[in-house]
C-alpha cells in the first residue's frame, strides 16, 4: 500500500482484504508477514483518524454547550 492518504474507509476495506487473505489462501510465509504489517499500518491510520473525529466531535459539542449557555445567561 502506497503512503499516499487514505479514506477511513478505504483503510478499513483494504483491512478485511487483508484479513480475508490471511485467514483463507495459502500464502507464503513472506507474504504473510508482508500482509500483517500493512494490517498493522493501516490499523494504525484507522486509529488515528478515529481519534482526530472524536477529538473534533468533542470540540463541537463544547463549543455547542458553550452557545447554549450564553444564550441562558
Amino acid at each position: 500500500m502506497s503512503k499516499k492518504e487514505i479514506s477511513f474507509e478505504e483503510a478499513l476495506k483494504r483491512l478485511q482484504e487483508i484479513s480475508e487473505k490471511l485467514e483463507g489462501q495459502e500464502i507464503s510465509l513472506d507474504e504473510s508477514i508482508k500482509l500483517y504489517e500493512e494490517g498493522i499500518e493501516l490499523a494504525k491510520k484507522c486509529y488515528k483518524l478515529l481519534s482526530e473525529a472524536e477529538l473534533k466531535v468533542t470540540e463541537l459539542k463544547k463549543n455547542l454547550d458553550d452557545e447554549f449557555e450564553s444564550l441562558n445567561d
